[in-house]
């Protein structure tokens, strides 16, 4: 039992901190719009208070779709102070998926950035249950309006283990899941993150990572807390990327390895190094050692982390050592490959055989990868019996396959589901497969990541089409595109007899050695 001393540990806290020590610095900068620590706490309260007079009530969930604007990063303080669960809505995704996330949600209320307004509609539209749309930014805003008008208002935390948020998987075994986050896990995790980023109030955070994924990987809390400036940025583009970082001083962003080579490889490059040192924190694959040394010229540092949705976000980190500055760039690069330890919210990260036993740490023998710790997600909502599948012995099993080395850093080797990482997202195979299925001539499917040289790997599908029908490639990807998320649509289509074992299962992995061969499969 909590003792009456005791305080809640939440991440609200941190602004409400910052709003006192940090009160005249930068605390947002979007656009048009700047905002102070001070501000930016009087406009999380008067959010809470608008939220509550649109009758929110506590443990009530609040979605938001919105890019990386102040939308999406106010809510985040906004909204557990209405005594609310945060919903951050993925706005790659397509309306149908979108609503399927907001119905078992159940949420009340849908924040939502005018460029997304016929999505918004046809979520409200779709769901069984009222939900209040509120328009931000463009015509007619809402947004602004009501938080001006807005009474301020801050529900006190009364018990930690509360939800803060649910954050959605990419649905890799069917229908996404919803994953519970609480207040004492965000608030853990973002001194973690702040920690190893070395982010303090001189720091200037800039959001290329999307707000909606691991909401931010908990760095919108951990960028208040250090009482740094959130950058905004409402379209990722290279150009405007390196304008931020000649222009606003950026020091740190994180991002996919894409992200890394999207800058390093755009015209505006060639303008010369950083003016000061970035650091930039990656995950999603490891990256490359040429991508490494090309950032290292351009005055970028880059940390390899490694987690997922249900370790709210980083889980492990290459943590460097001073003796490895000295070894050559490829050995460098190589330690650099690998997924580190466990943060400093995490428990330490076991890689285990079949029967849940740590394999040997010689760096060959290979098990999956478990944790456990603080930065543990509650479970699935609504889904006990998916929580007790993933968790057993209290381990979550994370479904990546790895091997541990003499110094406690794990590497992983394979994926044991067969998740497709493209450009960091995480595609599901066996979801690109339904849905080609559904196209009337196709008899067959079998989608498999392939390498491309920007994205990392794509999906590419090989299809046995019925007999006596015809099919175009253009036919298959223009179908996937109409049926679910665009991005995950397949960048290619074989039409071709799929390999199968004699009790007739296809068998993906001579598909996939045969388009691997001569490169190199990292997954992390």
């Amino acid at each position: 039992m909590a003792e009456p001393w005791d305080t809640p540990l939440s991440p609200v806290n941190f602004l409400k901190r910052s709003s006192v020590a940090f009160a005249d610095r930068p605390a947002i900068v979007d656009g048009d719009y700047r905002f102070t620590y001070s501000e930016m706490w009087d406009r999380a309260q008067r959010l809470a208070g608008a939220l509550i007079a649109h009758g929110v009530r506590p443990g009530d969930r609040v979605a938001v779709l919105a890019p990386n604007t102040r939308v999406l990063l106010e809510p985040h303080n906004g909204v557990p102070l209405a005594g609310a669960v945060l919903v951050a809505l993925n706005q790659r995704l397509s309306a149908n998926e979108l609503s399927y996330i907001v119905n078992h949600a159940e949420a009340r209320v849908l924040i939502y950035d005018h460029a997304w307004e016929e999505q918004a509609l046809a979520i409200a539209e779709q769901a069984p249950h009222d939900i209040t749309l509120i328009r931000a930014d463009g015509p007619d805003d809402q947004y602004e309006p009501m938080i001006a008008n807005a009474e301020p208002r801050q529900l006190r935390v009364t018990d930690e283990r509360d939800l803060i948020s649910l954050n959605y998987t990419s649905g890799t075994t069917g229908q996404p899941k919803g994953v519970m986050y609480q207040h004492r896990g965000a608030y853990l995790n973002a001194l973690s993150n702040a920690f190893h980023a070395g982010l303090d109030t001189s720091s200037v955070f800039l959001w290329t990572l999307p707000m909606f994924h691991c909401n931010g990987w908990t760095f919108t809390w951990a960028t208040t807390a250090a009482g740094a400036t959130h950058l905004c940025m409402r379209e990722l583009t290279a150009a405007n990327v390196w304008d931020a970082i000649r222009t606003e001083g950026v020091t740190h962003f994180n991002g996919a390895p894409t992200v890394l080579t999207m800058i390093a490889h755009d015209e505006a490059a060639k303008g010369g190094p950083a003016p000061q040192k970035v650091e930039a924190a990656t995950g999603g694959a490891p990256p490359s050692p040429t991508i490494l040394a090309e950032m290292a010229e351009l005055n970028i540092n880059v940390t390899h982390l490694y987690g997922l949705t249900e370790t709210y976000g980083p889980l492990t980190i290459c943590q460097w050592q001073p003796q490895w500055n000295d070894l050559p760039r490829d050995e460098q690069a190589r330690i650099r490959a690998r997924q580190g330890v466990g943060m400093l919210a995490s428990d330490h990260v076991r890689v285990l055989d079949i029967a849940g036993n740590d394999v040997p740490a010689d760096g060959a023998t290979m098990g999956q990868v478990a944790a456990r710790g603080n930065n543990l997600m509650s479970g699935y909502y609504k889904d006990p019996e998916a929580t007790a599948n993933a968790m057993p012995g209290g381990w979550f099993r994370t479904g990546d396959v790895g091997v541990m080395h003499a110094d406690g850093y794990i590497e992983l080797k394979d994926r044991s589901k067969d998740i497709i990482i493209s450009g960091g997202e995480n595609i599901s195979s066996i979801e690109v497969e339904q849905a080609i299925t559904r196209h009337p001539s196709v008899l067959e499917v079998a989608v498999i990541g392939e390498p491309d040289e920007t994205w990392g790997e794509v999906p590419v599908a090989y299809v046995a089409l019925k007999p006596d029908v015809r099919a175009t490639e253009e036919d298959i990807i223009n179908h996937v595109k109409n049926t679910i998320a665009r991005y995950k649509a397949p960048r290619r289509v074989v039409f071709t007899e799929l390999p199968k074992t004699s009790t007739g299962k296809i068998q993906k992995f001579v598909l996939r050695d045969k388009a691997w061969a001569g490169h190199d499969r990292h997954i992390g």
